[in-house]
């Protein structure tokens, strides 16, 4: 990754990232692409935190309006830019199946979320579709003037105060995530850094949280890349192509290779 400050842009210059491929595949919900004159702008959010990014040409892009230092603190951790995908792909593309992914989609990367906005997130999303997920999640914060709210403001809420959400059978589920992070009876940062299984069963003891809840949360907002989501799509492709299990040389970053495997099946085989 190389870039140049130009007045309040950052110009940035990154071969392993496109804008739509990375930020509307469904990892990350409060990303809006906007109309522009360059190939594509999305606004959103890390945390509390805005930006504008636009993509100027493949591997060229502009975080608007943004300084130096907000740039090197937070985004360029939020969009992993110090990791280079590319020995990702060199390495998954051993194998043939995968090897096809990342040339259809090489420029995924995985964002580096908050672990509670992602846990919130992920609960919402349970038999739900992107646009529902991203209009319940704007709600929530348009309620919290702006801001995702954060654990202790949302355990004050009930599953009836909650009903503006529109969330069905998740706003219970919501009450329970809020109570459990806020009281310290469930610590994001200790399950993030635990032992992988010993994670998931900590997970999974907040209401509503599955096995794929679960590994989102993990690789979503706590960067564990050996966790593998597993959906309807990534069932596909392991019954067709993996059926005699997932590549060992993969295991370590599974939930990266997936998320190519993931964008290519729904999107790549027509």
């Amino acid at each position: 990754m190389d870039y140049k400050v130009k007045g309040r842009d950052i110009i940035v210059s990154e071969p392993d990232l496109d804008l739509d491929e990375t930020l509307d595949c469904g990892q990350a919900f409060r990303w809006k692409k906007m109309p522009s004159d360059y190939d594509c702008t999305y606004t959103g959010r890390f945390v509390n935190t805005p930006l504008t990014v636009s993509q100027t040409g493949k591997g060229s892009f502009i975080f608007h309006d943004t300084t130096e230092e907000e740039f090197l603190t937070r985004w360029v951790d939020y969009f992993d830019l110090n990791t280079d995908y590319s020995e990702f792909k060199r390495c998954f593309s051993e194998d043939e199946t995968l090897s096809k992914a990342c040339a259809y989609a090489g420029g995924i990367r995985l964002l580096r979320q908050d672990s509670w906005e992602c846990l919130i997130s992920f609960i919402i999303s349970q038999n739900n579709n992107i646009p529902r997920i991203k209009g319940i999640i704007d709600r929530l914060c348009e309620n919290n003037g702006g801001d995702f709210p954060d654990a202790e403001v949302l355990s004050r809420e009930t599953p009836d105060t909650l009903a503006y959400l529109r969330s069905g059978f998740r706003a219970k589920y919501l009450c329970d995530a809020a109570s459990r992070v806020s009281s310290g009876e469930t610590d994001l940062s200790a399950i993030a850094a635990a032992p992988i299984e010993e994670a998931r069963a900590e997970l999974k003891k907040i209401l509503g949280v599955g096995p794929k809840v679960a590994e989102c949360v993990l690789l979503f907002g706590m960067h564990r890349t050996e966790a593998f989501p597993i959906d309807v799509w990534i069932k596909r492709v392991l019954a067709e192509y993996y059926p005699g299990g997932f590549p060992e040389f993969a295991a370590a970053n599974a939930g990266i290779a997936q998320q190519y495997l993931f964008h290519y099946i729904r999107t790549g085989l027509k």
